[in-house]
């Protein structure tokens, strides 16, 4: 291993910004902007459908300038600079929104929206310093300690605001809107302090020449290597259809991550149990990727991967419509937790074991595009609701069929899943 130091500098970053996932984007922001930002008298169906789009919109546009800051990342050009630089919106954009004021929705989800500009645009060039403090021999067990890293840091401080959320009298606040207030800002903070490590002993070793002078070119090389690897992989049916499959069971996945805590206010639960679903869904993701990845070497990763694509499926359709109690969401949670992981660790693999060798780093800059580029399913729930609700359908019903509707992507997925093994078999 190189430098240690480096290594667990570099692995704080994924426990620094780990907690805007959890305890904004995934937790207190979708409870908060249903119950104070929107204000009273807004319908829980119109709050869904703000919500939506605005998780659509920041994606899109982490997607398109993926495209671009990808490229300098490969080119080695100011990486630190350029992770520091989007880390310090994401923190600013985390921090604000303790000073959004009730029935300020549209400011609000402003921010939202650049926090997680700066909290995915800063990844780009975190994950590519893995190369400037890991190198082909330990390159696999450094990157799965900053996941590791990753998980705990974000659990631990989830756990404290959740903790302050239900009993906010321990910490001399008034209710439990101030604890989410407060949360906000403390995440602002741990993402703040614990990038310091990564800024003072995390060195570019593969930096080639200075932004200034790269960026507009990069930014054209973007373009043109998107195009060589998207003709390339046209030519090859089964790995073009697998990427389809995977942009639609993946949009699938990051709208349960971004709307579930919505989906359960809207239908009436209650905010403590919905963190406390969040931290079952957590716990349970980690073990079960392992367990995803044992189960691949008995029956194939595909099979695996169709089987976590059904759990999600029977989740988005019989969960979103039957489900009736707070303990049904903890237990559907749990049944996240075990295909989340394992479907994003094998599609992972399954795709390098599709693609030629030598050039393995422009195909899966070309995955990381298309899993950017998964941003419609908030937008469709959104959609969904919004027209059950013009139908005449009450408002929990509209909730329902809103959320049921990810069941297409899942569907979707399926299809072309399986239309992708038509030809080679399932492995």
């Amino acid at each position: 291993m190189r430098n240690r130091r480096e290594v667990y500098a570099w692995c704080l970053y994924d426990w620094a910004n780990s907690a805007f996932v959890l305890t904004v984007v995934s937790g207190f922001f979708p409870l908060f902007f249903k119950g104070f930002y929107c204000g009273a008298g807004t319908s829980v169906v119109e709050t869904t459908a703000r919500l939506g789009v605005g998780n659509t919109v920041a994606g899109i546009a982490i997607a398109l300038l993926s495209l671009i800051l990808g490229a300098v990342a490969d080119a080695g050009a100011g990486k630190k600079r350029f992770l520091l630089s989007f880390a310090a919106i994401g923190v600013a954009s985390a921090a604000l929104l303790f000073f959004v004021g009730y029935g300020a929705w549209m400011p609000a989800l402003i921010l939202f929206i650049l926090g997680n500009i700066g909290f995915s645009c800063s990844n780009l060039f975190y994950d590519s310093l893995l190369l400037d403090v890991a190198d082909g021999d330990n390159m696999d067990f450094v990157s799965s300690m900053g996941f590791a890293f990753g998980y705990i840091g974000g659990v631990i401080l989830f756990a404290v605001n959740v903790w302050m959320m239900i009993r906010p009298e321990a910490f001399g606040l008034g209710g439990w809107f101030d604890a989410v207030r407060i949360s906000f800002l403390l995440v602002a903070v741990w993402w703040a302090v614990f990038s310091i490590p990564l800024l003072l002993f995390v060195k570019e070793k593969n930096r080639k020449t200075p932004v200034r002078k790269k960026f507009f070119t990069a930014a054209a090389d973007a373009v043109g290597a998107v195009k060589k690897t998207f003709l390339a992989i046209i030519r090859r049916k089964e790995l073009l259809l697998f990427l389809i499959a995977y942009w639609l069971y993946y949009d699938g996945i990051n709208t349960f991550i971004r709307m579930a805590v919505d989906f359960g206010l809207s239908i009436g639960f209650g905010p403590e149990s919905l963190m406390t679903a969040l931290i079952v869904t957590q716990v349970t993701a980690f073990p079960a990727s392992l367990l995803f990845g044992y189960l691949s070497t008995k029956v194939g990763a595909v099979r695996m991967i169709f089987a976590g694509v059904l759990i999600y499926l029977l989740i988005s359709v019989a969960g979103s419509l039957f489900m009736r109690t707070e303990a049904h969401f903890i237990a559907l949670a749990a049944l996240v937790g075990l295909a989340q992981g394992g479907i994003q660790a094998l599609s992972r693999s399954y795709f390098g074991k599709l693609i030629p060798p030598e050039e393995s780093t422009e195909y899966f800059g070309f995955y990381n595009v298309v899993s950017r580029f998964a941003v419609a399913g908030p937008a469709v729930v959104g959609a969904a609701a919004m027209a059950a609700k013009s139908a005449g359908v009450g408002e929990t019903v509209a909730s329902r069929v809103g959320m049921s509707a990810v069941g297409l992507f899942f569907t979707a997925g399926l299809i072309v899943l399986w239309l992708s093994q038509n030809k080679r078999g399932i492995v």
